[in-house]
């Protein structure tokens, strides 16, 4: 099971590298980063909190961290372009020789597209939309020009050079809605991201598998990933977001349950890892549970 770490948008550059480069240097997989310009609060609560950018962030890890795989984790297709989109995922991948993962979805942050006065629009129409400019991805990705004429995007022989290093360029979509957006992951992705403990996962990927078969892809072309809030030794917060770990103990039983669902990828988020040197010692501990799996 590879093991990637997700630094938290809401640092300094010089504290995503140092995540960076320390998981490089002692054996993690991958660097994920996520695409907001902002923190997610209901409107009169304090929204300037500093974020960076995940485009400019992934494009500079890919160029000084060696090794890593570098992934969005994941571009909201509302706020770009889909063809705009396709030209940075090339770029990025070019930078990196080869090891950016592009990873999509379907756009959910309502302060942001409220702000900045991006349309988001209802659930369906996020997912017609959704759909659609993946046609207009993987077109321009991995095919030498692109016609899409659709309700939402129109690209007419477009062309996209370079393309990527990677051969198809890995594709992952953040999904979790069982009827539509899981199928939108059996016909397209060759990558699945979803938040939740190994029950969670084990079920949305049995759902995963069904909307497999019934489009007639080998549901083992797609790898399977998911994060957690990961305690190492201390309380575990409160709230709806899923968490693994209390003890280090309890960690290594979470992290085998992934590994006995199959899971191809453990993303570990920073946010409750600490600070400083904590936070490099909670990565290494982590690192050793998963090497003696």
């Amino acid at each position: 099971m590879r093991l990637s770490i997700w630094p938290g948008a809401g640092q300094s550059y010089a504290g995503v590298l140092e995540l960076a480069r320390h998981a490089e240097a002692t054996g993690w997989d991958g660097v994920w980063f996520a695409d907001h310009f902002m923190p997610n609060v209901e409107p009169g609560e304090d929204d300037t909190w500093p974020v960076l950018e995940c485009g400019s962030v992934v494009a500079a890890l890919a160029a000084v961290v060696p090794r890593v795989r570098i992934g969005t984790l994941v571009y909201g297709i509302t706020y770009r372009h889909p063809a705009v989109l396709a030209n940075m995922a090339a770029t990025v991948d070019r930078i990196s020789d080869g090891r950016f993962v592009l990873g999509v979805g379907a756009g959910w942050q309502i302060n942001e597209h409220r702000q900045y006065g991006i349309d988001l629009g209802p659930v369906k129409v996020r997912i017609d939309r959704f759909e659609e400019s993946l046609r207009v991805l993987q077109g321009l990705l991995r095919t030498p020009r692109t016609t899409v004429h659709g309700d939402h995007y129109r690209v007419t022989d477009a062309v996209n050079e370079p393309k990527p290093v990677q051969q198809p360029l890995p594709l992952m979509i953040g999904a979790k809605g069982e009827k539509r957006m899981l199928r939108i992951v059996a016909e397209h992705a060759d990558e699945w991201n979803c938040w939740g403990r190994p029950d969670r996962i084990a079920h949305k990927s049995g759902v995963l598998d069904q909307h497999c078969a019934e489009v007639g892809r080998d549901p083992k072309a797609i790898r399977r990933t998911a994060q957690a809030l990961v305690v190492v030794d201390g309380p575990l917060p409160e709230g709806n977001t899923p968490v693994i770990g209390g003890s280090p103990a309890q960690l290594a039983d979470d992290i085998a349950a992934y590994a006995e669902i199959g899971l191809d990828e453990l993303i570990i988020p920073d946010g409750e890892l600490g600070e400083g040197a904590d936070r490099l010692k909670a990565m290494d501990v982590i690192r050793s549970i998963v090497s003696d799996l």
